[in-house]
């Protein structure tokens, strides 16, 4: 099977919904369901969470950032960490973690090389997205939180399959944008139960489409991923946010240009990174 072949088969069995995931994720998904009842205590999920280590320890690590702990009293325990942050941001982490369970499922070399550059990617654009969404576009900071963290878990699902596919990574980045990209990113986050409003940003960002300053989820997406100091390994895309773009979002929002606007939440970004990672 050649390398387009391959990209139509995985995508193919991803648009059906026949997707084969790592046995933690399968649990892992089992967790954000319930998370995602409304008649879901709070007490409750924190018993869910202490039931995964990985996720527990970054419920607390995040609960614990700059963002989250302005006071500087740590928290050592995860129900009041779940109830620091919310069933939102949670459901953030609880992706967060599916994505690194993906991505050690990876055991080549070259392969483990591009995974954790592509989570290295996804979790500055993540807290990037946050912090622009607070301070520029006005939008759901922990929805944007999510989406950052989502947009290349199609990224992951072609590596963790690669070794099955000889010679899938061997060409030209556009091949997996044009014949697999899409079609696979879509089934996996349909798989995953992203929202809708997810998907149209994530799609936005497939497109290449969006405003300056940033007007919606999309726009918001599209920026991060333009300023991750650390690019998608599987393309790399121009980077849109030129000085004139930056003056634009200095003239709406008063506070400076885009770069001293992200020196201010420089630590809050640092922190985020830093315990998603």
């Amino acid at each position: 099977m050649d390398r387009l072949d391959a990209f139509k088969s995985i995508a193919a069995q991803a648009g059906r919904g026949e997707l084969t995931f790592p046995t933690n994720v399968n649990a892992t998904l089992k967790l954000q369901r319930a998370l995602n009842d409304p008649d879901c205590h709070a007490d409750v999920a924190a018993r869910l969470v202490q039931a995964e280590p990985l996720l527990a320890a970054r419920t607390v690590a995040i609960a614990n950032s700059v963002a989250y702990n302005r006071s500087g009293n740590d928290i050592t325990n995860v129900r009041v960490a779940v109830q620091r942050l919310g069933f939102r941001t949670l459901n953030a982490l609880v992706a967060a973690v599916m994505v690194r369970q993906l991505n050690s499922q990876i055991v080549r070399p070259d392969l483990r090389r591009m995974a954790d550059q592509l989570w290295q990617h996804s979790a500055h654009v993540a807290a990037l997205a946050q912090v622009i969404a607070k301070r520029v576009a006005h939008l759901d900071p922990e929805t944007a939180l999510f989406a950052g963290i989502v947009h290349e878990v199609g990224g992951f699902y072609l590596l963790s399959r690669a070794e099955e596919f000889p010679g899938l990574l061997e060409g030209e980045p556009d091949e997996w944008i044009e014949h697999g990209e899409v079609e696979v990113g879509r089934g996996v986050l349909k798989k995953l139960g992203v929202p809708a409003a997810v998907m149209t940003a994530i799609e936005a960002l497939w497109e290449g489409m969006r405003a300056l300053p940033p007007e919606n989820l999309g726009d918001t997406l599209l920026l991060a991923n333009d300023l991750a100091p650390v690019t998608s390994p599987l393309h790399t895309r121009a980077g849109g946010t030129t000085r004139s773009a930056a003056s634009t979002i200095d003239f709406v929002t008063g506070d400076g240009t885009l770069n001293s606007i992200l020196e201010e939440s420089a630590e809050e970004v640092k922190s985020l990174t830093s315990a998603l990672m």
